[in-house]
Order: structure tokens, then C-alpha cells, then sequence
């Protein structure tokens, strides 16, 4: 499929859907907005990253899927132009933690490249099949993300 035949929603749709998503997510104090990949289908998790330039805690929700003890996102900012912000804050500060449905544990974040990049691109494009017409709305290459648990999972 080719990137003129792909269609994203307004940036502002896109906004609002997360702010309510990360809402929802907030007044249920995380029994809903959270759920595990399933075959074929992409899982939410949160992102909790320390701010590049302030410091602070900055909570982002984002679609991932397992490979082994991994989890792999894409920094798409919406497939609009730019990098999103909890993608800089992460190459600023590597140490993550993310909430997954059923717990949440501390993380290595880091951009996946050669092999490990196109084996992981592959396997998005088994779970959304427009992967690359929707990458082709960007002009510079979306990143693979990473995110490497810092403690052994039981």
C-alpha cells in the first residue's frame, strides 16, 4: 500500500484520544488502559521517563509487543513529523520504568539497529500490515525502541 493511500486521523483527534486514554488510565488507578499483546495484536503499556529538560516524571501510554524478556514500541509520534518527547527523554536519560497489565518494573530503553531492527520492523508489519505505508508519511526513519529489563522477571 502506498503512503497516499494510508490515512491518519487529525492531529488533534489523536491528542485527545490519548489524553482520555491516559485519563482513564489515571481515575482507575490502572485496572483499565493497560493490556498484554496477544497473537497478532499489539499490547498498551506506560512509560514512565524522566523529562530532558526538567527533571521530572512524564507518563506516556504506548502499543508494544514482547520479543523474549524485551519490549518493543515505535517512536512514531503519531506517524507525524518530529520525534515524540519521551523518546528524547529516553536517549537523554536511559533508565526507564514501564507498567504493564500485572505489574511494572524498572528498564533500559535503546534504539534496536541493523538485524535486531529489521527482525523487529518485521514483526510490526505481522501486526499492522500498513507499517511502512504509514512510516512513509515521516521523512526520517522511525525508531525501533527497546526497553531492556533492569531486574530479573520471575
Amino acid at each position: 500500500m502506498s503512503s497516499d493511500r494510508v490515512r491518519v486521523p487529525p492531529r488533534w483527534f489523536e491528542r485527545i484520544f490519548w489524553y482520555t486514554h491516559r485519563g482513564l488510565y489515571r481515575i482507575t488507578c490502572g485496572r483499565i488502559g493497560l493490556w498484554r499483546p496477544k497473537p497478532g495484536r499489539w499490547g498498551a503499556l506506560r512509560l514512565t521517563t524522566i523529562g530532558r529538560r526538567t527533571g521530572k516524571e512524564r507518563n506516556v501510554i504506548l502499543g508494544y509487543f514482547e520479543d523474549g524478556p524485551t519490549l518493543v514500541t515505535m517512536a512514531m509520534n503519531g506517524w507525524s513529523e518530529g520525534e515524540p518527547a519521551w523518546w528524547l527523554n529516553l536517549q537523554a536519560h536511559p533508565e526507564a520504568r514501564v507498567d504493564v497489565a500485572g505489574g511494572g518494573y524498572p528498564v533500559r530503553g535503546r534504539a534496536a539497529h541493523g538485524e535486531e531492527r529489521s527482525r523487529l520492523w518485521t514483526r510490526w508489519q505481522e501486526i499492522d500490515k500498513n507499517l511502512d505505508a504509514y512510516a512513509a508519511l515521516r521523512s526520517t526513519e522511525t525508531a525501533v525502541v527497546v526497553f531492556e529489563p533492569m531486574v530479573e522477571l520471575g
